[in-house]
């Protein structure tokens, strides 16, 4: 079967790949976002070992991140770094992260 020029597997997802989509508690702003960032570079932890994708987008005015990793160990791993960051600069997720298994991963 041919496959389109248009979209290519990036990874093959259906080996472990899971995506998290994590819901602060309260309004984050952009500037608490790139402050997270920036302290996560200058430490040497961004990007992290696993993280396929990050994204931050906004969804009804709140800002709100999905990420796709690797495998749940790594982000495991990653989330233990990043939680003080997160408190230090006054993010406050609602719970854990939502993950879902990744069944496939298509890119242009």
């Amino acid at each position: 079967m041919a496959t389109s020029p248009s979209a290519t597997p990036t990874m093959d997802a259906r080996k472990t790949a899971i995506l998290a989509r994590f819901t602060p508690a309260s309004d984050v702003t952009t500037e608490q976002y790139d402050e997270t960032l920036s302290r996560l570079e200058k430490s040497g932890d961004w990007l992290p070992e696993g993280l396929a994708y990050h994204v931050a987008f906004k969804s009804n005015g709140n800002l709100r991140v999905s990420e796709i990793w690797d495998s749940r160990e790594q982000f495991d791993a990653f989330g233990e770094r990043l939680m003080p960051v997160l408190k230090d600069v006054g993010i406050e997720l609602s719970g854990e992260p939502e993950m879902l298994e990744i069944h496939n991963i298509l890119k242009r």
